[in-house]
């Protein structure tokens, strides 16, 4: 029996994270070969010939499960019963901004865009936040939408994971699909803390298998932490095409399942799992099946991982207040 469309949307849907992604959407790769796709396009006024553009090529490529493409810039068409929104736009920090500048100006975006998605998207949406700070964004958009189930609100941290794997493989010269059990936790920021200790490097402990624990706490971190300012720096733009992968992984293995494998996802914290404090939208590892995360328990942390935990959840406990204080939000 033929599936009925998905309804997508996509925000920020000229800029370049998204010209790589929605090609990838619209082929099958992300939410599966046999799932039509109703694509919607959202972006502001000032992207409207841009984005024009983007629909003409994404009609020239004639994919088969594409049953409609909608391009806009009326915020509420656009989230009508929505099955997935992937919220790219976002407000760039610019040079000078203070952290708490832009996190003011994301606050105004993802609270109306959280009210909006409580009021016309179908209750059942699955929301992943893209655009930075992700993960507090995430929580404002799912704190201004009371209706909507907080599970149903993640951040992206699957680039970090991704990141991280490649790290390990290159480290240990194997492809990187033998590289597994890589976790990122915290913050999509310099504070996240990516962790290979109880990771396996094809069936082995990735610590073995790397035999460099100096490198595992120091350079190893350093760099996936630091990894998208220096593709900034290298290409003189932000790291689109592997955001876009990432993006497609995280909504093909929430949606679809994990198959008993743990991802790396930024998801509400109940205060029960780790020690991190309720509320917040913290990066874990988790497997997925029928539409649903669950955090994965027992995963050994050590002291040394214990205060790296504890730095990033601080973090994100600053920036929540801050947030909270420029929406009135108790």
């Amino acid at each position: 029996m033929t599936k009925s469309p998905l309804r997508v949307v996509v925000t920020g849907a000229a800029g370049q994270i998204s010209y790589s992604l929605l090609g990838l959407i619209a082929k099958g790769d992300v939410f599966g070969n046999d799932q039509p796709i109703d694509l919607v396009m959202l972006d502001l006024p000032f992207a409207e010939a841009a984005l024009g553009g983007v629909v003409m090529e994404l009609q020239d490529c004639a994919h088969p499960l594409v049953n409609s493409l909608t391009a806009t810039c009326d915020q509420t068409a656009a989230f009508t019963d929505i099955d997935v929104a992937v919220l790219v736009g976002a407000f760039p920090r610019r040079p000078g901004m203070e952290r708490k500048d832009m996190l003011e100006k994301n606050a105004d975006i993802f609270k109306a865009q959280g009210q909006l998605l409580d009021t016309v998207a179908k209750k059942s949406v699955k929301v992943l936040v893209v655009g930075n700070p992700a993960n507090t964004n995430a929580l404002i958009a799912s704190q201004c939408a009371p209706s909507i189930p907080k599970e149903n609100f993640s951040a992206l941290t699957r680039l970090d994971q991704n990141r991280a794997t490649s790290q390990i493989a290159m480290k240990c010269n194997v492809p990187a699909n033998q590289v597994e059990q890589v976790t990122i936790w915290g913050n999509h920021s310099a504070t996240q803390y990516p962790d290979a200790w109880s990771a396996k490097v094809a069936g082995d402990a990735a610590q073995a298998k790397v035999n460099d624990d100096e490198w595992l706490k120091n350079g190893f971190i350093t760099t996936v932490q630091k990894r998208g300012a220096a593709v900034l720096e290298a290409r003189k733009f932000s790291s689109a095409m592997s955001a876009a992968k990432a993006i497609g992984d995280h909504l093909r293995d929430w949606i679809n399942g994990t198959s008993g494998r743990w991802v790396s996802m930024a998801v509400n914290s109940t205060g029960n799992t780790y020690g991190i404090p309720e509320g917040l939208i913290y990066s874990f590892p988790v497997t997925c099946e029928g539409g649903k995360w669950t955090i994965v328990n027992g995963v050994a942390v050590s002291d040394f991982s214990r205060e790296k935990l504890v730095a990033t959840a601080n973090e994100l406990e600053e920036e929540r207040k801050m947030a909270f204080e420029f929406l009135n939000i108790a």
